[in-house]
């Protein structure tokens, strides 16, 4: 049985990411932060009962990288302690989790990272709850992590770095190839996986849909950033030529 004809449920539901999976997914469980706190382990219990879920879908996180710094607690309190009580309660239940996870779990030193390298040494904050919080996602035993990056549909800055490079791309491009793991995770024999698209810089990707940004260092950042977290996503593109062909 695929995901697809499975009852799938999904933290983070009116997020980024989680917006544009209510939509490629019809009929999938999603409450926004305001209908459930993960955080509060009994809320969450009780919403999964209630769906009767047989995927957890976990997007839902603290996402701001500079806020991060000064917001130390909540972001930990959400990344960390929230990824913990869905890990938990998903595990306790026999659920599928897919975790959504990011490539700065890496240094960035060098870019084209492989499933199998190893993590860290992290340069921010954000970074660091993010680390943990896989660590504790592979504590629930049937799991997926699904490291990726996006942007929203259109580029939100009038400056892009043009010293920072990424294999990320804006949501409506990633959140398609996500969706298809999601449906397809039970076939899926690996528990990590990089969902990206190529290598370019900030400034590249941002200029295919804002003609007018500028290029910018990241030393003018307010908080430090990778020279390079692109994720080699090989694993992935062989996957779906195995789905594809008859």
């Amino acid at each position: 049985m695929t995901a697809e004809a499975e009852k799938i449920f999904l933290t983070g539901g009116s997020g980024r990411l989680g917006s544009e999976l209510r939509r490629l997914l019809p009929g999938i469980v999603a409450p926004d932060e305001t209908e459930l706190d993960i955080t509060r382990p009994e809320d969450l219990a009780q919403a999964l009962d209630e769906s009767e879920a047989e995927v957890l879908v976990h997007a839902a996180a603290y996402t701001d990288v500079a806020a991060a710094e000064h917001n130390r607690r909540l972001c930990w309190k959400v990344n960390v302690e929230g990824t913990r009580n869905v890990a938990r309660a998903a595990g306790e239940r026999g659920i599928f989790l897919v975790h959504i996870s990011t490539d700065y779990v890496f240094d960035g030193s060098r870019g084209g990272y492989k499933e199998d390298d190893p993590v860290g040494p992290v340069c921010n904050y954000y970074s660091l709850s993010k680390l943990v919080a896989e660590e504790l996602a592979r504590m629930c035993p049937r799991h997926l992590v699904i490291r990726t990056s996006f942007r929203p549909r259109q580029w939100p800055y009038p400056v892009a770095f043009t010293d920072v490079y990424t294999s990320q791309d804006y949501v409506d491009v990633i959140a398609p190839e996500i969706a298809l793991a999601i449906r397809r995770c039970r076939d899926i024999p690996y528990h990590t996986l990089h969902i990206a698209t190529e290598r370019k810089s900030a400034y590249e990707l941002a200029k295919r849909r804002r003609e007018d940004v500028a290029p910018a260092s990241k030393a003018a950042g307010k908080v430090a950033l990778p020279d390079d977290i692109s994720l080699d996503s090989s694993r992935w593109q062989e996957l779906k030529k195995r789905w594809s062909s008859p």
